[in-house]
């Protein structure tokens, strides 16, 4: 087995050769695992099976159960997810500019790969495969650090996937997992500074933090999402029933769901009977403060810790506000900068909410179950970045890039 060390070493030598990639090669290979995914799905559906069995035997959350499993319907979409990447334009060695100095030098900028791209993240296997082709597509080399729940899926996805990359004749190094996952081998691997160019935690805010504060890694913040649904008093209730339905329930495991609605006290009375009958239909315990709550009983009391909290359950709060001055400071209070959403019909509302509502995603009458890579073009995602620099919102594959100059010059030196 080798240590953190060698594997380090080894995606260090295999990034240079990566970086070099023709486009057709890199395309040719990507639609070449893909097809490899789907020939041994019942090789992953067998691994997958295990860590479902154990996640069901441990009490594993529905919502965290779902992230977990795989179907060959999955499976089929984790490999289409690869073939998107593979038509989308490839953004290495484009030239971003090239201007002409007093002095004649020429001075350009070119798009090229990260390097060396750490992942940690937890039970949603279909990263794997997502992760891989960003960054084998951008000519980066990637070590995967999955979670102990979803180590037999990820142990088979990556079998599958450097099995491919050998008989296209690319380094199997390209893509490398730990199958340490203890906490210890985690932490080595966030000072991995010599070989590992960033690091990118995806998962509960737990993961997030820790790696944050242990890393001494650059690192790229995927947050959690905590993310709202404004119903204002100019909405559209039949639209904003069927945006709060999607967005909660279509699936509850995902940072996109909504985990917190906001509505105008003007359409209270009208408004919140419906949802209630809508969301219990559902199997949603709604966690209301005392102003709904008069009007349904049957919800359970809010505290000040629901406002802020990531449920990823059938689970969901709601909060009674007088204005939009007063929806947009609780949104921008309890919020994880993710994803946040206005249902209005007022052009003034809507233009308010996206220049004041600070998020990754703003939307105006539409479910915040559309961030995503795939929903946004990207083909994939390596995560959804909460913070301002470097990256912002869905991560596809000029994220995974930086810059360097080139500079053309006839025998100029510096006076």
């Amino acid at each position: 087995m080798k240590t953190l060390e060698m594997i380090g070493q080894s995606a260090k030598e295999a990034k240079v050769a990566l970086g070099l990639l023709e486009q057709n090669k890199k395309t040719d290979t990507l639609l070449f695992v893909a097809d490899a995914l789907c020939e041994n799905a019942d090789e992953i559906l067998t691994g997958n099976k295990k860590d479902t069995d154990a996640a069901k035997e441990n009490g594993m959350s529905e919502g965290l159960l779902d992230r977990l499993l795989l179907t060959k319907e999955r499976i089929n979409a984790m490999a289409q997810g690869l073939r998107k990447v593979a038509a989308l334009p490839d953004p290495i060695g484009s030239v971003l500019s090239m201007d002409q100095r007093p002095n004649g030098l020429l001075i350009g900028k070119k798009r090229v790969p990260l390097g060396v791209v750490g992942v940690i993240y937890e039970s949603r296997p279909n990263v794997t495969s997502d992760v891989f082709g960003l960054c084998f597509k951008t000519g980066n080399a990637v070590i995967l650090r999955g979670g102990s729940d979803a180590l037999h899926s990820n142990t088979a996805i990556v079998s599958v996937i450097r099995g491919a990359l050998d008989s296209c004749g690319i380094s199997m190094d390209a893509v490398q997992l730990l199958t340490d996952t203890s906490r210890e081998t985690a932490t080595a691997f966030m000072k991995l500074n010599q070989y590992i160019d960033v690091l990118i935690p995806r998962g509960g805010a737990g993961l997030i933090s820790t790696v944050v504060q242990n890393s001494t890694v650059p690192v790229i913040e995927t947050g959690t999402g905590n993310c709202h649904i404004y119903v204002d008093e100019c909405a559209d209730f039949d639209m904003a029933l069927d945006i709060i339905d999607n967005a909660k329930t279509q699936r509850l495991g995902v940072c996109n769901a909504c985990e917190s609605l906001v509505i105008h006290s003007a359409v209270l009375e009208e408004f919140f009977p419906l949802l209630v009958k809508r969301l219990t239909e559902k199997n949603i315990v709604i966690r209301a403060d005392e102003r709904a709550r008069a009007l349904c009983p049957q919800c359970e009391e809010a505290t000040e810790e629901d406002f802020g909290k990531e449920y990823l359950d059938r689970l969901i709060s709601v909060k009674t506000v007088d204005s939009p001055d007063e929806a947009i400071s609780h949104i921008n209070r309890y919020n994880t900068g993710h994803s946040e959403a206005v249902i209005t019909k007022n052009y003034d509302t809507a233009l308010r909410f996206l220049n004041e509502i600070d998020a990754a995603a703003v939307y105006v009458n539409a479910s915040t179950r559309f961030t995503d890579g795939e929903e946004f073009g990207f083909g994939a995602e390596i995560g959804i970045s909460t913070q301002k620099l470097h990256a912002r919102g869905p991560m596809g594959l000029e994220a995974l890039t930086t810059t360097k100059y080139i500079v053309f010059g006839q025998g100029q030196v510096r006076k």
